[in-house]
């Protein structure tokens, strides 16, 4: 049986996640790993994998079937998926909402003109939950779903923070409201908001001589993530 070539685009928790998730099954070969970075500084976790520079895929069209995109919805996605899906046939897990319908038309239009296939926001919320919520949507019609997360890390969140400027490090933990869980799960089903859902904590190491106040700004003002 012949095994789809996998190439990895980024290589933070989300690339180290796809490449183990490759060597868990057998009709999956990782062929490839792109990368920002210099290529030299990677240490892979799968022996024999070629690491090159991202800037050279172009190279490469023919080596790899299935592009997986493992960068950020905030800055990456919204360009890398547009610019692959012109190469090869590409999945991301973009996951900022509100923007799915736009960042859909863009990808749409790359991948017809090269006639790839593009799967957009395949990971888990949109993605594989969005699909439980869909199903029993439509088993349970007078019923009502909320969706809560945490408390936990959000990677997506973690990594938007900590593309501001001045910031050396953060985490962003996604925490439910007590109340509101207590209302809905006493079956009060209340018009909950997404800011009265969860309170999101932001923890931030700034760099010496970084503006706090104009962090703290940007993250409180932060289109998408922090509403």
């Amino acid at each position: 049986m012949a095994k789809t070539r996998v190439g990895i685009l980024g290589y933070g928790n989300l690339g180290r996640g796809v490449e183990l998730a490759c060597g868990q099954n057998d009709d999956l070969e990782l062929v490839a790993l792109f990368t920002r970075r210099d290529p030299a500084t990677l240490a892979v976790l799968t022996e024999g994998v070629p690491v090159y520079s991202a800037d050279d895929m172009a190279a490469h069209k023919g080596d790899v079937d299935v592009l997986v995109l493992c960068g950020g919805s905030a800055r990456d996605l919204p360009e890398q998926t547009p610019e692959c899906a012109g190469l090869f046939n590409v999945v991301d897990s973009f996951d900022t909402h509100a923007n799915i319908p736009v960042h859909f038309a863009n990808v749409d239009v790359a991948a017809r003109a090269a006639g790839t296939v593009a799967v957009i926001s395949a990971g888990w919320d949109p993605g594989m939950f969005s699909l439980a919520r869909l199903y029993a949507g439509s088993v349970l019609p007078e019923g009502r779903d909320y969706t809560f997360w945490g408390r936990g890390v959000s990677q997506g969140h973690s990594d938007a923070i900590r593309r501001i400027e001045g910031v050396a490090d953060a985490r962003q933990y996604t925490v439910p409201v007590p109340a509101a869980l207590e209302a809905v799960r006493n079956g009060e089903n209340p018009e909950l908001t997404t800011r009265q859902k969860h309170t999101r904590e932001c923890y931030v190491v700034a760099k010496d001589g970084a503006d706090k106040a104009a962090i703290e700004r940007a993250i409180v003002e932060m289109p998408n993530y922090f509403a």
